[in-house]
């Protein structure tokens, strides 16, 4: 069965957004000056096999390039969704399909997208149907909370950025009970370090 994973850029306190100097969380941002949690998509020299237009570092472009080929599917929330302009009606991965998970309906879905409105469970099933023999990838701190709290995430990677940026935007939202996670691979790169975690069972 294809595994379900998450992989996110997250500073070393944990936070996915910071502030901007007027206080409004800005998606990807640390505090006033501090850098993007996303430059190191793009500060290396090594072309991404994946996404056109990411240069990486090479230690990163081969960790993150072997992510993303394993990606059939991607399920993300409809916070992300609005937040990331609906994907342009697409996906954020350029093969991988969306799956929008979402408490009721969404008029501006294309047809290019699957609405699921029933829970995490029923996502990730039509998640894994369309996903085939690959994996399945959850963006957003609801939808991994929920994945975690259900039993069904195999996998948490964090591109952990050395930056505290006291605020913001917190990855994991609170969980029912403490879940353990055991290191799998780390690998240290130019502006961040990749953590490939396993969910303990």
């Amino acid at each position: 069965m294809s595994k379900v994973f998450s992989a996110h850029a997250v500073s070393v306190d944990g936070y996915i957004s910071g502030r901007t100097p007027e206080g409004k969380e800005e998606f990807g941002r640390g505090l006033g000056d501090a850098p993007m949690l996303f430059d190191w998509y793009f500060d290396g020299d090594t072309p991404s096999t994946v996404f056109d237009g990411f240069k990486l570092s090479e230690p990163s472009a081969r960790f993150f390039d072997a992510l993303a080929a394993r990606d059939g599917a991607v399920v993300a929330g409809h916070t992300t969704y609005e937040h990331s302009s609906r994907f342009g009606g697409g996906s954020p991965h350029p093969t991988a399909p969306l799956v929008v998970l979402s408490h009721g309906p969404v008029p501006e879905i294309s047809e290019k997208q699957t609405l699921i409105t029933t829970g995490i469970e029923d996502a990730i099933s039509a998640a894994r149907a369309i996903a085939g023999d690959k994996d399945v990838g959850l963006m957003g701190g609801g939808v991994i909370t929920a994945a975690l709290a259900a039993g069904l995430v195999d996998e948490v990677i964090l591109h952990q950025v050395p930056i505290l940026l006291g605020g913001g935007r917190s990855f994991f939202n609170e969980l029912p009970e403490h879940i353990e996670l055991r290191l799998l691979e780390a690998v240290p790169a130019p502006g961040v370090t990749h953590l490939r975690y396993e969910v303990v069972r």
